[in-house]
């Protein structure tokens, strides 16, 4: 929006041209992100501990989550407007990357904020039936991805195509009708993603941030001409404006971490996480770099496979040899993988710290793909 009033009155006063700069709309997202965060934090979390809407825990979890019972949740309300104000307040919207980013999260986020609502506030203990939850990200994913057909935002790039990390100048086809089912996969794939490493204070938010800062720093690369071609990668016009975009989640994620930080005021719930899952997802399809998402939001996927896996073998085992053998023969001794590591008897605040640290170095490998190809 600022973008649109201050970028023509550059022809009259210089100063506003900083406007028209990529790098400084992304700082001032990021600058706005938090401070809003900071600002409607607390009311937010009064209203919730008002409305009692607190945290269930489950009886059979680490016995050191049993305090945080009562733990006020919905908190992804404050992720939520804390992304997506700074990004209308800074980025352009004209640009099409940058609306379908503001969509996908609006969109898994109000499925999220449902499963909370009837979970936490009408007390239904089964939230949202777990099959209309997945209808809802599969008809998310169905609609990008054909609307991505319909209206290619790529420029000369096709559209039912995606790339290789390490290669460059590789684009892999793909069949319109697959190309969609791909399109729904990444981001059902990622928001449940997200939505499983929300188990420990900080955890998911601390891992958001960091996979912001490195897609803000590819969108910003992929949106360059000059960048683009000294890094051997796809040009893609427009794209840079989702920087802005991953400044603002980059923001609001480092101020919900200071109330979210341990002992948390407050947890973000499935409004937060499938709203953070679907934007990276959502984000990783528009930079053509679905499989990059894999390497940024290495824990995040280090997870889903933890609770695939588990689930997978102790079905196995219990058709095989029955159910106490499959009860005694798991690979986790919980899943997802945090809480492995607490059964361990890692303290929560190591787990989240060691786990920041193996996403930082996820980020650090995935953007060396930039140069080694």
């Amino acid at each position: 929006m600022l973008y649109h009033i201050f970028a023509p009155l550059a022809q009259d006063f210089q100063i506003f041209n900083l406007f028209s700069y990529i790098s400084f709309r992304a700082a001032g997202a990021a600058v706005t992100a938090i401070a809003l965060a900071f600002v409607i934090g607390p009311p937010i979390i009064r209203r919730l501990k008002a409305r009692n809407v607190g945290q269930v825990i489950r009886a059979e979890g680490p016995a050191s989550h049993q305090g945080k019972r009562g733990t006020p949740t919905m908190g992804g309300l404050i992720l939520l407007v804390s992304t997506l104000l700074p990004a209308l307040l800074w980025a352009r919207l004209d640009n099409p990357f940058v609306l379908v980013a503001i969509v996908a999260t609006l969109w898994m986020g109000c499925i999220g904020f449902v499963d909370d609502y009837l979970k936490f506030v009408e007390g239904k203990a089964r939230g949202l039936v777990a099959r209309y939850k997945l209808i809802g990200q599969v008809s998310f994913g169905i609609v990008l991805g054909t609307y991505l057909l319909v209206r290619s935002v790529w420029g000369d790039v096709p559209a039912n195509t995606t790339t290789v990390p390490f290669f460059k100048y590789v684009l892999v086809p793909l069949p319109p009708v697959l190309y969609v089912a791909f399109v729904t996969f990444v981001v059902t794939g990622t928001s449940n993603g997200v939505n499983l490493t929300d188990g420990l204070d900080g955890l998911a938010t601390g891992l958001t941030a960091i996979a912001a800062v490195t897609f803000a720093i590819f969108a910003y690369v992929f949106g360059r001409t000059d960048t683009a071609e000294y890094l051997f990668v796809y040009y893609l016009p427009g794209a840079g404006e989702l920087t802005i975009f991953c400044a603002s989640l980059m923001g609001a994620a480092l101020g919900f971490l200071w109330f979210n930080a341990h002992p948390a005021q407050v947890f973000m719930g499935d409004t937060g996480s499938l709203a953070i899952g679907g934007a990276f997802g959502t984000i990783a399809i528009l930079l053509k770099s679905e499989f990059l998402l894999l390497l940024v939001g290495g824990v995040f996927a280090a997870e889903t496979a933890s609770v695939i896996l588990q689930t997978g073998v102790y079905r196995w085992r219990k058709q095989r040899h029955g159910r106490a053998y499959a009860d005694q023969h798991r690979v986790f001794r919980m899943a997802p993988l945090h809480h492995h590591f607490e059964k361990l008897g890692w303290a929560e605040s190591k787990v989240v710290a060691r786990f920041y640290i193996i996403g930082i170095l996820c980020a650090l490998f995935a953007l060396s793909t930039l140069k080694i190809r």
